[in-house]
């Protein structure tokens, strides 16, 4: 049997049909009328019998039975299964049919989706091959043993090595490790290990260093001349007879003599 998963919690209450409709009603009749459509309604609209009324509103009396079959008569229609509600069946209906087109309008989607994927079936070999588990812990302990000086936790280190230095020469990560730890005057502040190398430092060594910077020469009738200082916007020179200059510093203007 196929499960239903057509079962709304919530339910719609017109308010103004319902008041319209159970105006005439007692308090104690409409506690009645309420419990039944919410009954209905969990129960997907199904039919039900008169006895699972009088059970479903708590009846241990004859007026509160004849009550019950007021509203069934008023409010309810009954045929050969039992009793249905007209407004809540065709309700039930309606959301029902609503939530279905929504239902397959995303199932067609997602065949749309997928359907343009052309390896999902198909796992891609990796490239290049996972170095085993063993063999990186064998890498690492051979790069630990290496180290000038082991700061920080040798398991953590163990993790971040895993995750960033596959396929790298341990002799060669822990000699760079040695080099950056050796210029660092004060070794309270050398970096943890496992910092260093999550960091990817050892990428970085080389290329961290400060730029060259060639000093600019300036020249003035084919003189070379020397900086001295500066004076506000402008670079103060001499040349080797002791004459001065000065050259704008953002201006481009050639060098004047003062």
């Amino acid at each position: 049997m196929e499960k239903e998963n057509n079962k709304f919690h919530a339910l719609q209450l017109f308010t103004d049909t319902f008041s319209a409709e159970t105006v005439h009603l007692t308090n104690e009749a409409v506690g009645i009328y309420i419990r039944l459509i919410c009954f209905n309604w969990t129960k997907n609209t199904k039919p039900f019998s008169q006895k699972d009324a009088y059970r479903i509103c708590y009846c241990r009396s004859k007026e509160c039975e004849d009550i019950v079959d007021l509203v069934l008569k008023e409010f309810f229609l009954l045929n050969s299964t039992g009793y249905t509600h007209k407004r809540l069946k065709a309700e039930h209906i309606y959301l029902t049919s609503k939530y279905k087109k929504k239902s397959d309008a995303g199932k067609r989607g997602m065949e749309i989706r997928y359907g343009s994927v052309t390896n999902k079936t198909i796992t891609p070999i990796p490239s290049p091959i996972p170095i085993p588990k063993k063999n990186i812990q064998s890498m690492f302990e051979e790069f630990w043993s290496l180290l000038t000086i082991k700061k920080g936790s040798k398991h953590l280190c163990s993790k971040k090595y895993a995750l960033n230095c596959l396929g790298e020469d341990p002799r060669v990560i822990a000699e760079s490790f040695n080099r950056y730890s050796s210029k660092v005057k004060d070794k309270e502040f050398v970096a943890h290990v496992s910092t260093w190398i999550n960091q990817r430092r050892f990428e970085d060594e080389e290329n961290n260093k400060p730029p060259v910077v060639k000093p600019i020469i300036y020249t003035f009738k084919n003189k070379t001349l020397k900086t001295v200082g500066e004076t506000g916007h402008y670079i103060d020179l001499i040349d080797d007879n002791g004459n001065k200059y000065q050259k704008h510093k953002f201006l481009k203007e050639e060098v004047k003599k003062i």
